[in-house]
């Protein structure tokens, strides 16, 4: 009997460490921070091997490397760390399904004003919420709470309004806030043609599933991002189809 309790703890054992393995793995999936964990785990293993067969001074050197490695990483890896801890927020138990007819209008307001702004040379960017939250991003701009109307949107991004330079987000099918402070994407082989704004977008749909849509005042042109890729030049109705779609995937 003991030693089928044994049997049963090992077994519980292992399958807890390798839960905590997996979940590592979601958490750095995606980032530069996959590419180290095998090296790290390449060093537990040498520090638990060194504790084995007792090599004393391995053992001390391990211990001390651990403990200057934890600042390290959290220095160097502060990015990917951000990045992790959004994915480890994104399933929700409930979720806000937009019905087509309502969709469509929000989508016609959206078009309308991103339209106007680009003929004006007005810059924009507008973010649409969908399973991941927004939370800690409607946090740094000023809550709105108001219907999705096309009036709105241009009011906010126009010049010397204090909110224009920052992101406007649509949250349960209403404009949630505007002025929030967006990620900039940490990758380097955008085109230098791409401003801010467009840096902020790609940023953030690396973090979130959020669809953002930027209006460049340079090039008076209207683009779409999601999931980290860019489409650039869209017509208004090439949006709208783009976002439908993007709203029908599961």
């Amino acid at each position: 009997m003991p030693n089928l309790s044994l049997y049963w703890r090992a077994i519980i054992e292992i399958s807890i460490l390798w839960f905590v393995i997996y979940q590592i793995m979601f958490f750095f999936e995606g980032t530069r921070g996959s590419q180290v964990l095998r090296g790290i785990i390449m060093l537990f293993s040498a520090f638990f091997i060194f504790q084995k067969f007792n090599f004393t001074v391995l053992d001390w050197l391990l211990q001390q490397l651990f403990g200057i490695s934890v600042i390290v990483l959290l220095v160097i890896f502060h990015p990917e760390i951000r990045q992790g801890l959004a994915k480890l927020g994104k399933r929700r138990i409930f979720s806000v399904n937009l019905k087509e007819e309502e969709l469509d209008r929000i989508l016609n307001e959206i078009g309308q004003a991103s339209e106007n702004l680009s003929h004006n040379k007005i810059g924009a960017l507008i973010v649409i919420e969908r399973h991941d939250p927004l939370v800690s991003y409607l946090q740094s701009g000023v809550n709105i709470d108001a219907d999705v109307s096309s009036e709105l949107i241009q009011a906010v991004f126009t010049p010397n309004n204090p909110l224009h330079d920052g992101a406007l987000i649509l949250q349960h099918n209403r404009i949630s806030a505007a002025g929030c402070i967006l990620p900039l994407t940490d990758k380097h082989e955008i085109s230098r043609l791409f401003g801010t704004r467009h840096r902020a977008a790609i940023g953030l749909s690396e973090e979130t599933d959020a669809i953002i849509i930027v209006v460049s005042e340079e090039r008076q042109d209207i683009s779409l991002v999601y999931k980290g890729r860019l489409h650039k030049d869209l017509g208004i109705e090439e949006l709208k189809i783009r976002i439908k779609e993007i709203f029908k995937i599961k």
